[in-house]
């Protein structure tokens, strides 16, 4: 007879592969019917699908931060939670692409890009990337399990780290060097989305990390808690930051000012998803939570995590399609118009296949990782006198 354990991992196996197959269903669909049945248009050409894959990719990269604090710099609490770390990297990675692939339309065309290279180009360099971090991890994994190259475990992991960095770097540069769009082309976008991946990395990580002590029937032990919380806060008040530094930054350039306002005041969704989703819902109450003396616990932590994680959707949402949304400001101090509708704000509405594609990618990193979880040891082994409830 299946013991219980085993039902609840064919359970969510199940679940996972229904979402799963869901999001291919709704690209099947779209491929079908073309994009004419998403909420897309001319100008705004990337959707709630990259929404959902450019989240998973950043955090995918910042989840294996957990793994590098613990192989590069030594530290034991984090050591124990490398494995799992690096499985979610691979997961979300995975997860990321395929949704990026499949809203990009035209899937198969995939060996394309990997056997020609145009290397003018970032989105070249982003195939590169890609694909050295999932090799790079693999390696760094069977470092830390095979008892025999327990010894190169600190460089596997230092070249992941360095790797993740210069990553992180390529997705935040693909809008840095976009001019055709005054939300992107800067500089500051490469650091931001590295700052940005190490809040949301730590979220998931600690979402997933409790999902998996509450099936084993453990709790986190207080000390460990308080260091991940208190690591999480950092990462959250650093992000905050460097997004205030960068719509500051934008300000002080007159061809920005409109579309700063947009952004922050006058842009009707976006302002509300900036200031509420981002602002207070992802940053100030995940603070509170986390730094309040008297809300410090794990389920002021899980509730932090949750919604740095919802916070992290709101940024991106404003990020990328309010800054395809407001049109592009050719002459500034001047009012351009044009039967091509120059100079409009375009709107855009999310269609129910574009959001099932998006969870069709959380559906796919979640089967590989409760798989992974299932056949591998990667469950954090913590001081188990302890880590009874």
């Amino acid at each position: 007879m299946p013991t219980q354990d085993t039902r609840n991992f064919w359970l969510l196996a199940v679940l996972g592969g229904l979402v799963t197959a869901v999001g291919l269903g709704a690209a099947h669909y779209m491929e079908i019917h073309g994009h004419v049945v998403t909420g897309m248009t001319n100008q705004v050409v990337w959707g709630l699908p990259h929404v959902f894959a450019i989240f998973m990719i950043v955090a995918a990269s910042g989840v294996l931060n957990v793994a590098s604090i613990g192989s590069v710099f030594g530290q034991p609490v984090y050591k124990r939670r490398a494995p799992l770390s690096g499985l979610l990297c691979l997961a979300m990675l995975a997860g990321g692409l395929m949704v990026l692939m499949l809203d990009l339309g035209r899937p198969e065309r995939i060996i394309v890009a990997a056997t020609h290279y145009n290397l003018t180009s970032v989105f070249a360099w982003n195939v590169l990337l890609y694909s050295g971090m999932a090799g790079i991890v693999v390696v760094y994994l069977w470092t830390m399990f095979e008892r025999r190259y327990n010894d190169f475990s600190k460089p596997a992991g230092l070249a992941a780290l360095v790797w993740r960095f210069v990553l992180t770097t390529g997705t935040g540069s693909i809008f840095g060097f976009l001019v055709a769009r005054q939300a992107y082309q800067s500089a500051l976008l490469a650091p931001l989305f590295i700052v940005l991946s190490f809040g949301w990395g730590l979220a998931v990580f600690l979402v997933v990390q409790a999902a998996m002590f509450a099936w084993n029937e453990r709790r986190l032990p207080p000390e460990v808690e308080r260091r991940v919380a208190r690591l999480l806060g950092i990462f959250i008040a650093a992000s905050l930051y460097l997004v205030a530094v960068y719509h500051v930054t934008n300000l002080y350039f007159a061809r920005q000012q409109d579309f700063v306002s947009f952004i922050l005041l006058s842009g009707g969704i976006y302002p509300l998803l900036f200031w509420g989703g981002y602002v207070i819902v992802g940053s100030v109450v995940p603070l509170l939570l986390l730094f309040h003396p008297r809300l410090i616990g794990q389920r002021a932590t899980l509730a932090a995590a949750v919604l740095a994680i919802l916070g992290a959707f709101a940024w991106l949402f404003v990020f990328i399609i309010g800054g395809q949304a407001f049109p592009l400001e050719i002459f500034p101090g001047h009012e351009v118009s044009s039967t091509f509708a120059d100079g409009v704000v375009e709107r855009y509405a999310p269609s129910l296949p574009e959001f099932l594609l998006g969870v069709g990618g959380l559906g796919a990193a979640f089967l590989l990782t409760v798989m992974g979880v299932r056949v591998f040891d990667f469950l954090p082994q913590d001081d188990l006198a302890a880590a009874k409830p």
